[in-house]
């Protein structure tokens, strides 16, 4: 494995993001991967997939947490839960030099304040990415072949499985954190 470290974070309603960075980041070889979650069943499932360390975010004390298991901070920080917070948190946990990305969509007044001194002088990249910035011709093929070679388990995500007649229950029970993702079959 390489020698690059990741966190990823989110909210109940995002954790299948969360979970599916984690998988990302231990198919491009990142090491150790580190997972920040509000929920202790997603920190959980987390660890079943990978993840060496996991924090929940409603501790105090996760972003210090994180920057001393990590000798200064994550090479590469992932926020996924759509909050600004988060992408803070994020921000606070990527060492010098680092990457934060963020797939989160907030609301659309939603900002972030950088310390532009910081982004500078410690050379970090703030990034932002829609859908992975995903070319699917390009990274569908990819994504099938880590599956079957084992290395992307996305199967190892689905909650179950509900008839459509289900979806808008299915989607508050995404919503609270209940599930991770759902199939749902006519």
């Amino acid at each position: 494995m390489g020698s690059r470290r990741a966190r990823a974070s989110s909210s109940s309603a995002w954790a299948a993001w969360v979970l599916a960075s984690v998988l990302g980041a231990l198919a491009s070889g990142a090491s150790p991967v580190v997972a920040v979650d509000l929920s202790e069943e997603k920190l959980a499932l987390a660890r079943t997939l990978g993840s060496v360390h996991t924090f929940n975010a409603a501790d105090p004390d996760a972003v210090d947490q994180v920057r001393a298991l990590t000798n200064g901070g994550a090479d590469f920080a992932f926020e996924m839960a759509g909050s600004v917070r988060a992408l803070e948190n994020a921000w606070k946990m990527t060492r010098r030099g680092g990457t934060t990305v963020t797939a989160g969509l907030p609301p659309p007044d939603a900002a972030l304040a950088v310390n532009v001194v910081s982004l500078v002088g410690e050379e970090r990249t703030l990034k932002g990415s829609y859908i992975g910035t995903c070319v699917p011709s390009r990274d569908i093929p990819r994504y099938v072949a880590l599956y079957r070679q084992g290395r992307l388990p996305v199967d190892r995500l689905m909650s179950g499985v509900i008839p459509l007649d289900d979806i808008n229950a299915g989607f508050d029970r995404l919503h609270a954190g209940e599930v991770v993702r759902l199939i749902v079959r006519p």
